[in-house]
């Protein structure tokens, strides 16, 4: 077996991964590697959760697809379990985040443009490290000159501000200007944190200008923060929100949960999924919910995110010339270093560690939401010796 057939659209670590169970996969020639990247957030209960491996053997025997032109029973308890626990009042589903933000991009133009017949009323505000997924659009609200790069021109109806800044928003404001597009924490950016007032002070933005506020919680969401959704502690609600990644704990779906408000445009026709919303991605998703709105369980991550992070914060003060500063909350964590993130990383997996890079040369720490005590200690430990040989070779240079 090769790459060769496989189009070339990743950098590949060689690692053959054929199994997985809780926090931990194993490798093809049987190396046990503690995973603190979970499919970047995806894996929310890690590998083959006994409660989605039997859900999803049970619906697998059933009914895999039915197409969106008839009911779907599981599709329909899977939108009113999140409407019930969050600000939105009807949810689309698909397949992936950028999915999402599309339709977040596609409900925010159409009621925009109902109530103002204006087809040149159609410009979102986003900002500076921003990912939002990998179709023509999303990269063009990204922005990122490494993923637009061979595919310009970048889609239009997008004005970039920088993160964190509210008077660049307020002066970018246009007759034009119909939304402000947003993740609460950056993932791939970095783990860049909004502060205390700066999405409260966007909400009143949005509020007094009749703007639609969406939040991309593709990577943050589902628990990741500590909350349910990352924008709870912020005491702040949007008008849309994106979800992926960690709602099927590990089983391709997204979600774009909206308002009535906003949603009430998209009528039949106005947009559609072939695969979204299947018995299968409606299956494993109510399966997670079942785990994660348990009582207790996001009590658990808040305690297994204050240990971990108490145990970095003493390895960055301990080896400053390795590292720099901790960035994050929750299980969504990153780590900012002084030497190259990807030398941090590949040292990290030949340990036992699987983590991810990140913008800003951080290395982000995923792991699943139910990881263990035992298991932050062996990562924390894992971390420390790699700080130390790192260290101790910078030293003999």
């Amino acid at each position: 077996m090769s790459l060769e057939n496989i189009m070339n659209t990743y950098s590949r670590t060689d690692l053959i991964f054929e199994s997985g169970h809780g926090s931990w996969l194993v490798t093809k020639d049987g190396k046990k590697i503690l995973d603190f990247n979970s499919g970047i957030a995806v894996n929310a209960l890690g590998h083959c959760h006994p409660h989605l491996v039997e859900s999803l053997q049970s619906q697998i025997k059933k009914l895999w697809h039915c197409s969106n032109l008839y009911r779907i029973e599981s599709q329909e308890l899977l939108a009113s379990r999140l409407v019930a626990s969050s600000f939105a009042d009807s949810v689309f589903f698909c397949n992936s985040g950028a999915e999402s933000v599309e339709a977040a991009i596609k409900v925010a133009r159409k009621y925009s443009q109902t109530r103002n017949p204006n087809k040149k009323k159609y410009k979102i505000i986003v900002t500076t490290n921003a990912f939002h997924g990998r179709t023509l659009a999303t990269i063009s609200a990204g922005g990122q000159e490494k993923h637009l790069e061979g595919f310009y021109p970048a889609v239009g109806g997008f004005k970039r501000v920088e993160f964190g800044n509210i008077s660049q928003i307020i002066e970018n404001i246009d007759e034009e200007t119909i939304g402000i597009l947003i993740e609460p924490i950056q993932g791939e950016g970095g783990i860049n944190q909004a502060d205390d007032t700066y999405l409260k002070d966007i909400k009143e933005i949005c509020n007094q200008r009749d703007l639609v506020l969406i939040f991309d919680e593709v990577q943050c969401g589902m628990g990741r923060s500590g909350s349910l959704f990352a924008h709870e502690k912020y005491d702040v609600l949007p008008d849309i929100m994106c979800l992926a990644k960690g709602l099927g704990g590990g089983f391709p779906i997204g979600a774009c949960l909206a308002t009535k408000k906003v949603s009430q445009y998209m009528t039949p026709g106005t947009h559609g999924s072939t695969f979204g919303g299947n018995p299968l991605a409606m299956t494993a998703a109510n399966a997670l919910l079942d785990i994660i709105l348990s009582k207790g369980f996001l009590t658990k991550v808040n305690e297994s995110s204050v240990k971990l992070m108490d145990g970095l914060q003493k390895i960055i003060v301990k080896y400053q010339s390795v590292f720099l500063k901790l960035k994050g909350q929750g299980l969504i964590l990153g780590i900012k270093c002084r030497v190259p993130n990807s030398l941090v990383v590949d040292r990290l997996v030949e340990n036992g560690l699987l983590t991810v890079v990140a913008g800003d040369n951080v290395i982000r720490l995923l792991p699943p939401l139910n990881i263990s005590n035992e298991e932050i200690d062996i990562a924390l430990s894992i971390i420390e010796h790699v700080a130390d040989s790192i260290e101790t070779e910078n030293v003999r240079k």
